[in-house]
C-alpha cells in the first residue's frame, strides 16, 4: 500500500463513482431511512467473496448477526449485540488463523479475507436494519462505528501485568484494490490475525504482541482512526510497527514519511489529494506547526542486516518532494532536504504513508521520539501461484498464494525480534507507562 510507489496507477475512469466527496460509494440517507449499501458491501454478492466465506465457515456470520440483532427489542440492547458480536468476530477470526477451534472449512487458516468479508455482511445488516422501536441516523452510525472498533482488534488489545514482559504493537489493513482483482487478500491483516496476542521471544525476555487492522478508506483517517486508536497505546509499549502491503518481491523499512495525500482511491473508490489532515486528531492546534515530514525510530539497520527469511529486506530512504522555494517535485533518493514540502514519503503517498505518518507523529508529539522504536514496514506484495494470476478466470486461493503469505508472516516474526533484540531505546521496559 505505498501508493505511487507500490500502487498502479489510478483514473478517475478506470474508477466509477470515483470522487472527492466523502460521502460517496453509499447512497443519500435522510433522517431514519436506510441506506442502500456502501462500494465495499457491494462487492460482497460477488462469486469469490461468497466462495472464501462459504470455505472459511464465516458464511452464516452475518445472518446470525441479523437475527441477534431482529431480537434486541431496544437500541441500548442492540448496542450490546453489535459490540459482543464485534469482538466474537474479531476472537473467531484471530482463533482460526492461529490454529485454534474449527477451521470451518478447507480455506488455509492463516487467511485475512474471511474476517474483511463478514465484517462487510454485519456493516451491511446494520445499514439496512429497521427496527419496531425506530433508529436514527446517529444511532446507525454509532452502532457501525462499534462495529468497526470491536471487530478490527482495537478493543481487544490487552497487556499482561508480567514482570519484565515488553509489549509489541503492531497494525495491518484489509484487502485493497478489489476492482482490480476482488480475490485480493492483505498479508498484513494476516501478520496482525497470525500475531495477536503471541509472544515473541527476544534477547531482552519475551515480548507480547497485539495487534489491530485498519480500513483502506480516507475518511476514516481523517476522522481519527489511528489516533484514537494508538494514542492510549503509544505509551505502554516497548516496541510499535504499522505494516501494509507495498512492493514487490521485497520487505521495506520506511525511513521517511511524508504529509501528502496522493489520491489514489480507496475501497470505496473515494480519492483525496492534499496535506495529511491532522489537526483534532493529533495534539496540533496550529496547522503550521504540523511537520512535513517525520521519521521512523525503528532500528533499521540491525533490521536490514539480519537475515529474517526469504524476502530482501532495504532501508528505504527515497521520498519525493518539493524543494524549499521551488515548485516542481523531485525525487531525492537520501531522503528530503530542509524545508521542503512533501509529496510522497519514503511508503507512497497512500494510506501506508499515511498511518505511518499519523502514528510516528503522534508519537513524537507524546515526546516519544527518543524513547519508543516505531515506523512503518512494507511486506512484499502478495501474489498468487504461476497459473492463478488472471482475476476472471483463476481461483481464490493457490498453493503458492499460501506459502507467499505464511512466508510473509514468518518473516515479520523475525523483523520484529530483530526490532526488540537490538535494545533501542524504550526495549529496557523501563520508560514505558504500565498499566
Amino acid at each position: 500500500m505505498a501508493g505511487s510507489a507500490a500502487v498502479p496507477t489510478a483514473s478517475a475512469a478506470a474508477h466509477p463513482r470515483l470522487t472527492d466527496s466523502g460521502t460517496t460509494g453509499s447512497a443519500a440517507v435522510d433522517s431514519g431511512t436506510v441506506d442502500s449499501g456502501t462500494v465495499e458491501e457491494r462487492r460482497l454478492d460477488r462469486a469469490a467473496p461468497q466462495e472464501i466465506l462459504r470455505r472459511s465457515g464465516f458464511d452464516t456470520v452475518a445472518t446470525e448477526f441479523a437475527r441477534a440483532l431482529e431480537r434486541s427489542g431496544s437500541y441500548a440492547r442492540a448496542e450490546h449485540v453489535v459490540a459482543r458480536q464485534g469482538a466474537r468476530l474479531w476472537r473467531r477470526a484471530v482463533d482460526r488463523a492461529q490454529g485454534r477451534g474449527p477451521a470451518g472449512g478447507d480455506l488455509s487458516r492463516d487467511d485475512d479475507r474471511p474476517l474483511y468479508w463478514a465484517r462487510l455482511g454485519m456493516t451491511r445488516e446494520v445499514r439496512q436494519w429497521t427496527p419496531r422501536f425506530g433508529l436514527t441516523d446517529a444511532q446507525r452510525t454509532g452502532l457501525l462505528d462499534a462495529l468497526e472498533q470491536t471487530s478490527r482488534g482495537r478493543q481487544d488489545i490487552h497487556w499482561p501485568c508480567a514482570k519484565g514482559l515488553k509489549r509489541i504493537l503492531v497494525t495491518g489493513f484489509d484487502p485493497f484494490t478489489l476492482d482490480q482483482d476482488v480475490r485480493t487478500s492483505n498479508p498484513s491483516g494476516a501478520t496482525a490475525l497470525a500475531l495477536d496476542g503471541t509472544t515473541i521471544r527476544t534477547a531482552h525476555g519475551p515480548a507480547r504482541v497485539e495487534t489491530a487492522v485498519f480500513p483502506v478508506r480516507w475518511q476514516d483517517f481523517a476522522d481519527g482512526t489511528v489516533e484514537r486508536t494508538l494514542r492510549r497505546q503509544l505509551p505502554r509499549v516497548d516496541l510499535f510497527t504499522t505494516v501494509s502491503q507495498g512492493r514487490v518481491g521485497r520487505f521495506d523499512v520506511e525511513r521517511t514519511n511524508g504529509a501528502w495525500r496522493g489520491g489514489y482511491p480507496d475501497n470505496e473508490n473515494v480519492s483525496r489529494t492534499g496535506t495529511v489532515p491532522v489537526t483534532g486528531t493529533v495534539p496540533v492546534t496550529d496547522p503550521a506547526s504540523q511537520p512535513q515530514w517525520t521519521t521512523t525510530t525503528l532500528p533499521y539497520a540491525r533490521i536490514v542486516a539480519a537475515d529474517t527469511g526469504r524476502f530482501p529486506v532495504y532501508d528505504h530512504t527515497s521520498v519525493t518532494e518539493i524543494p524549499a522555494g521551488g515548485t516542481d517535485p523531485v525525487v531525492r533518493p537520501d531522503g528530503p532536504t530542509p524545508g521542503s514540502t512533501a509529496r510522497t514519503g519514503g511508503g507512497g503517498d497512500y494510506l501506508s504513508n499515511e498511518i505511518a505518518y499519523r502514528a510516528t507523529l503522534l508519537r513524537d508529539r507524546l515526546g516519544l521520539h527518543d524513547s519508543l522504536p516505531g515506523g512503518h514496514v512494507h511486506t512484499p506484495v502478495l501474489e498468487f501461484g504461476t497459473g492463478n494470476t488472471d482475476p476472471a478466470t483463476g481461483t481464490v486461493t493457490d498453493p503458492g498464494f499460501v506459502r507467499n503469505r505464511l512466508d510473509i508472516i514468518a518473516q515479520v516474526r523475525s523483523i520484529l525480534t530483530v526490532a526488540a533484540d537490538a535494545g533501542a531505546p524504550g526495549i529496557s521496559g523501563t520508560a514505558r507507562t504500565r498499566d
